[in-house]
């Protein structure tokens, strides 16, 4: 989660807008899928690729995510 954070904190200043899109972009991520694409849609975030890793704003800029934000790790181990 701490990395997660760190991504989202510092994510706009790889460039793109730093509020429309990457907001849509941490709400999708974030969100089940049915959600995540509507989400996606509003925002008109195109998306590269099926897991959310490569996408465009209709500018052309470039969104790239690490998979670490998109889903729950499962090489650690759970506590309590």
């Amino acid at each position: 989660m701490q990395l997660r954070d760190e991504f989202w904190d510092t994510a706009p200043h790889y460039g793109g807008r730093k509020g429309k899109i990457w907001d849509a972009l941490r709400a999708a991520a974030e969100a089940d899928l049915s959600l995540a694409q509507a989400i996606v849609d509003s925002a008109g975030v195109i998306v590269q690729s099926a897991d959310l890793t490569i996408c465009y704003d209709e500018r052309g800029a470039k969104y790239e995510l690490p998979k670490y934000v998109l889903s729950e790790p499962t090489n650690l181990i759970r506590e309590g």
